[in-house]
């Protein structure tokens, strides 16, 4: 279950983004390790002789370690002008002069 957040989620808060793309890699990372393992239980199980398995979980290993570099070394996650956090409940039934700007005083 994912963690509570604080406030609306945005890809434009800095933050979650980060949390976003973290477990985008974790996703990522499990599809690699179990699809990998099966096959490779499964090339083991039946004795096959499947030639194109390791270069199959060799590129998809490199790109997972690009992926890896990517996200702990190279991404950064700047606050973009413009961008307010927003208090949580904000977003939540606007009053009528939020939402009509002849009403506003």
């Amino acid at each position: 279950m994912p963690p509570r957040w604080p406030r609306k989620p945005s890809r434009r808060d800095p933050e979650f983004r980060k949390l976003d793309d973290r477990y985008t890699y974790a996703a990522h990372l499990s599809v690699f390790l179990c699809s990998g393992s099966g096959l490779v239980f499964f090339q083991q199980l039946y004795r096959a002789d499947w030639p194109w398995l390791v270069p199959l979980l060799g590129w998809w290993a490199l790109g997972l370690g690009i992926h890896s570099f990517w996200i702990f070394f190279v991404a950064r996650y700047p606050v973009e002008a413009g961008f307010g956090e927003l208090t949580p409940g904000a977003h939540e039934n606007p009053t009528a002069a939020e939402t009509d700007p002849s009403r506003a005083s």
